[in-house]
């Protein structure tokens, strides 16, 4: 079989596994529900490794950009779509609230890529906990008393969409003429720019990208849990994001994928009563521990080779 075929392939059978799996039954609501939190999860995962592994930079407004996501997807399900059109509703939630966290994105990114090194840590940290304060003191939107008038409906089929989309559409960026000038900027950002890249305006692209995913993540997980508020998109969400990325390590679409499966389930694991405030010690000690033994994660700058276009591996190069 040609190696191009092999990626469409094994996406085409894992949603028509979700379809069946949703469609018929054969997995119970609580396993399903899982299995769709892995699914968002890997969707924060890749979008924040668009930013943090393969551009090299280091964002910590991933929970602002998901709160963004899943007020907007509510807003628009619950206030702006007549309840009529059922069809049509979710997907333009989704994608809105999507599109929300990447105009927030843009207007984010054109200050912050004025400057280098660690001030874009400093911003978006700040953007994250203004998200927050501005969300508690909206009484439109339940103020810090959250939402609850949204249905659920996110399913497996969806959240599988999503996934697919998300992992296919960031694959093509990475392996793009963009995306090669992401990788040049993780380099050396100064001898990118005396190449020719445009690293302003590639950063940009980049940081707009991984706040509209981060965004469908957010709307996805708003009408799968059917209730935000702003205390959900705290400093620890932002950690938990950082543990699945680093986990599954930088620069790596697989990574991030195993790196999410593996938080979910370790998550599900330790989701017990007396249990529960060992997580809220685990997960943030994991992640120093990441960052002191395996700081590019277990797949650190590798690659699934399902994953890597045909032509990558044509290129001796590469």
């Amino acid at each position: 079989m040609s190696r191009r075929w092999i990626m469409p392939l094994l996406l085409l059978a894992g949603f028509a596994a979700a379809w069946a799996v949703a469609r018929f039954d054969l997995v119970n609501p609580y396993r399903q529900q899982v299995l769709m939190v892995a699914g968002i999860n890997i969707i924060l995962a890749v979008s924040l490794n668009l930013v943090n592994g393969y551009m090299g930079e280091f964002s910590l407004g991933h929970a602002g950009f998901m709160a963004l996501g899943a007020y907007g997807s509510a807003i628009i399900s619950v206030m702006l779509v007549p309840e009529g059109a059922v069809t049509w509703r979710f997907p333009l939630a989704v994608g809105g609230g999507g599109a929300a966290a990447a105009l927030a994105g843009l207007l984010l990114a054109i200050p912050s890529f004025r400057t280098r090194g660690d001030y874009l840590a400093i911003v978006t940290l700040a953007f994250t906990m203004i998200v927050k304060s501005v969300l508690e003191n909206i009484e439109a939107v339940g103020g810090p008393r959250g939402m609850v008038e949204m249905e659920r409906l996110t399913t497996l089929p969806w959240t599988y969409a999503w996934v697919l989309a998300t992992v296919w559409l960031t694959r093509n960026f990475v392996h793009s003429g963009f995306g090669r000038g992401t990788l040049a900027i993780r380099e050396d950002e100064i001898a990118a720019e005396l190449m020719g890249v445009h690293t302003r305006r590639t950063k940009m692209q980049a940081f707009v990208i991984s706040a509209f995913f981060a965004g469908v993540a957010g709307g996805l997980f708003a009408h799968l849990v059917v209730f935000i508020s702003p205390k959900v998109f705290d400093l620890l969400k932002m950690t938990d994001m950082l543990v699945m990325m680093y986990l599954g390590g930088i620069g790596s679409l697989g990574g991030s994928i195993l790196g999410a499966t593996i938080f979910t389930a370790l998550q599900e694991a330790l989701r017990q009563p007396r249990l529960e405030v060992l997580r809220m010690v685990l997960m943030p000690l994991l992640l120093v521990l990441l960052m002191l033994f395996r700081p590019r994660g277990i797949m650190g700058l590798r690659e699934f080779s399902w994953l890597i276009p045909k032509d990558r591996h044509d290129d001796p190069k590469q």
